[in-house]
């Protein structure tokens, strides 16, 4: 590959993403680091959306009705 930017698909040209600053490395070390930087990205699918814990629920700030009996100071810091 030249010193030219890639062209895209309708023509218009974009900037190289890698640059090598210093040194000639081989078409193989470019295999490798990309391989490398393409596995540490990511780039399968997204993470699964994780459900919000229970504490952080924005009605967990309103006050409950106290309900006096037995275990209900237990019950008073278990979350609804």
């Amino acid at each position: 590959m030249s010193g030219e930017a890639a062209n895209d698909s309708d023509g218009a040209s974009q900037a190289p993403v890698l640059r090598v600053v210093k040194g000639d490395p081989t078409p193989e070390q470019l295999a490798a680091l990309v391989a490398v930087l393409a596995a540490a990205s990511g780039g399968g699918e997204a993470p699964a959306a994780r459900r919000p814990s229970e504490w952080s629920r924005p009605g967990r700030r309103l006050r409950t009705p106290h309900h006096p009996g037995p275990g209900a100071w237990r019950a008073s810091g278990l979350p609804r």
